[in-house]
C-alpha cells in the first residue's frame, strides 16, 4: 500500500524524504517528513519531534532514525516528523510559537479554522497522526528545564487500548513510566488516545541538551519500541535494559505566584513533602520575596532552571510511584 502525506509518497519497499508546505492562512510553514514504507505489510507507526522549540534530543533522534531505517528492514510503515512545529523550533526555540504565543501541545487536535498554531495542530493531527496504529511524541527538558527521563501515557475508558499503550510505554525501557489518569487535555498523545490510537510521550534529556549520549538513549528506546510493535527485528546494537520500568503518577504541579527571579531550594530528583518550601521568587525592583511551597508529596521529576519567571510559570512537577 502506498504511503502518502501531502505531495510526498512512498511505494512499498521505498523511503521518501521531503518537506510538505502547510498553509496556515497568513503564512506557510514547511514540515519535514520521512516516509519509510516497508517491504512487508504491518502497522503504521508515527513519531514526532520538535513539537516544542529548545528540545533538541527528540529532533536529533528522529532525524537520525529516519536516516538509519531502510525499507527492506521494515514490516509496516514508519512516518517520522523530526520538526513538527517549525516556527517554535527554528524561530522561538521555546514551548510557545512566535507566530501567536500559543503552546501547540495544549491545543491538539487543533482547529482548521482557528489561529495559526491551532491550524498547524489540526494539519498534523489529520495528515500525520490520525490513521496511526501507534504514536510516540518525543520531547526533552527545554533550555530552562531540568528533567528526569520518563515515558508518559494516558488512561481511557477502553481497557484493551490502555493495555496496548501501557505495553508500548514499558517497551521503551525507561525506569519511570508516568500514568495519566485521564486522556483529557490538548497534548498530542492525549488527543491521539481519545481517537483510539495507542500513544505515548517520551521525555529524554534536559536543559536544551544535545549530548550524543542522550540521543543514543532515545534511539535505543525507539528501536525497542519498534521491535515491540513488530516493525523491526531485535537490533543487536541496542543497549540492554538495566532497569525495571515502574509506574508513577503526578501528584502536584507548582506554579510561580508572581513574575520575578526564581531561586530554588529543591532540585529535580529531590524528594519533597507537601507544604515544604522549595524556593523563592524575588521581585527584582523592591526585593520582596514570595516563598514557594510544594503542593504535594513526591519526587520532583522536572523543574525550572531559569532565573527569570512569569506569573504562572511551572516551577516544579511532582510525582510518586503508583504502587
Amino acid at each position: 500500500m502506498t504511503l502518502t502525506i501531502g505531495p510526498l509518497s512512498a511505494e512499498p519497499g521505498r523511503k521518501t524524504r521531503g518537506t510538505v508546505p502547510v498553509d496556515l492562512g497568513s503564512t506557510v510553514v514547511g514540515i519535514p517528513l520521512i516516509l519509510v514504507n516497508g517491504a512487508r505489510p504491518g502497522p503504521r507507526v508515527v513519531l514526532t519531534g520538535g513539537v516544542h522549540g529548545g528540545e533538541f534530543v527528540g529532533t536529533d533522534a528522529a532525524a537520525r532514525l529516519g536516516g538509519l531505517l531502510e525499507p527492506e528492514e521494515i514490516t509496516g510503515q514508519v512516518v517520522i516528523c523530526p520538526v513538527a512545529n517549525p516556527p517554535a523550533v527554528y524561530d522561538g526555540r521555546l514551548g510557545k510559537s512566535p507566530l501567536d504565543d500559543v503552546n501547540i501541545n495544549r491545543v491538539f487536535p487543533g482547529d482548521p479554522a482557528g489561529g495559526l498554531t491551532e491550524r498547524l495542530a489540526a494539519w498534523l493531527f489529520e495528515k500525520v497522526i490520525s490513521g496511526a496504529d501507534a504514536y510516540a511524541d518525543l520531547h526533552s527538558g527545554g533550555i530552562d528545564e531540568t528533567l528526569l527521563d520518563f515515558v508518559g501515557y494516558r488512561l481511557t475508558s477502553d481497557e484493551e487500548l490502555d493495555a496496548r499503550t501501557r505495553a508500548m510505554a514499558h517497551a521503551v525501557g525507561y525506569e519511570r513510566v508516568l500514568l495519566g489518569r485521564t486522556a483529557q487535555g490538548g497534548n498530542s498523545h492525549a488527543a491521539a488516545a481519545r481517537q483510539g490510537i495507542p500513544a505515548i510521550l517520551i521525555e529524554t534529556g534536559q536543559l536544551g541538551d544535545r549530548d550524543p549520549g542522550q540521543t543514543r538513549t532515545l534511539l535505543d528506546g525507539l528501536y525497542r519500541l519498534l521491535h515491540h510493535l513488530g516493525v523491526v527485528e531485535k537490533p543487536q546494537h541496542v543497549a540492554a535494559v538495566t532497569v525495571q520500568p515502574r509506574e508513577w503518577v503526578w501528584t502536584g504541579h507548582v506554579a510561580s505566584p508572581a513574575a520575578g527571579l526564581w531561586y530554588p531550594d529543591a532540585a529535580t530528583g529531590d524528594e519533597v513533602t507537601e507544604g515544604q518550601t522549595i524556593g523563592r521568587v524575588i521581585d527584582p525592583a523592591d526585593g520582596s520575596e514570595h516563598k514557594v511551597a510544594a503542593n504535594a508529596t513526591g519526587k520532583i521529576l522536572y523543574g525550572m532552571n531559569g532565573l527569570t519567571v512569569a506569573t504562572g510559570a511551572e516551577l516544579a512537577a511532582i510525582a510518586m510511584p503508583h504502587d
